[in-house]
């Protein structure tokens, strides 16, 4: 069995990271050289593995006419994407941990989108559900472009007992919610060992997920729209715990 894995980046991304078993690279016969084309075909030359030229629709018909800019991978189901074992990343946590951990996000674009931001800002882990929210599929990772591929995402059972299991651990759970008992985010202490919970689609934090939170923190918004959608959110939050921490660093 088999899964693809499609797009410039998401494919090149892939081959980088170095954690799949690789069975082929297609490119589409007119595919005009760039410097990713060439550091894809290098990079699967590295590994062993032969660069197919195909034509348009074949590309189509693998990718579901998915967005394939001319590159798909195939790669191993024996080996698709690795999660972690969130005990492991515990037993080296430091100081200044920072996870973020995503209460049923279901919407494989906004996954992505929260997995690329999560790469950008240094998250050490993010945590997911194992039922009611997305996994880590190809779509996610052409979502992320790319970046799910360097990510350590663990996933858990119960969300709830987890956040209690990270508390014991010396961390700080901070759930983003915009509520009238949320801390303005550049007024919360995100130093240390933080663990940043971003709610659902619509439904935003989860009741029992919110009430084991040890505070919540929220952001104005200045325009008409009430709301940003959890990858845009997160990644508000997430700047703002690396801002806080390089401020400490510097005193």
């Amino acid at each position: 069995m088999s899964e693809i894995i499609y797009g410039r980046q998401p494919v090149l991304e892939m081959l980088r990271a170095g954690k799949r078993k690789v069975i082929g690279v297609m490119m589409r016969k007119s595919v005009k050289p760039t410097r990713e084309i060439d550091e894809i075909i290098g990079l699967a030359g590295e590994v062993g593995v032969r660069v197919e030229a195909v034509d348009h629709q074949r590309l189509e018909k693998m990718t579901n006419e998915g967005n394939h800019q001319g590159v798909a991978a195939r790669v191993s189901n024996k080996l698709a994407f690795k999660y972690k074992d969130l005990s492991n990343k515990l037993s080296k946590k430091e100081g200044d941990s920072l996870i973020l951990v995503l209460d049923h996000i279901q919407d494989t674009g906004n996954l992505g989108a929260l997995l690329r931001v999560a790469d950008a800002a240094g998250v050490d882990a993010v945590i997911i559900p194992s039922d009611r929210a997305a996994q880590v599929t190809p779509a996610v990772v052409r979502a992320s472009a790319g970046a799910a591929e360097h990510v350590d995402v663990c996933v858990v059972t119960n969300l709830v007992r987890t956040m209690k299991d990270l508390k014991k651990d010396g961390f700080w759970i901070s759930g983003l919610e915009s509520c009238d008992d949320a801390k303005n985010y550049t007024e919360a202490d995100l130093t240390g060992a933080v663990a940043l919970v971003v709610g659902s689609e619509g439904d935003g934090l989860g009741r029992l997920v919110r009430e084991n939170c040890d505070f919540l923190v929220k952001f104005p918004l200045f325009g008409k729209v009430t709301s940003l959608n959890a990858a845009s959110a997160g990644a508000i939050v997430l700047y703002e715990v690396r801002r806080q921490r390089d401020v400490k660093a510097e005193r």
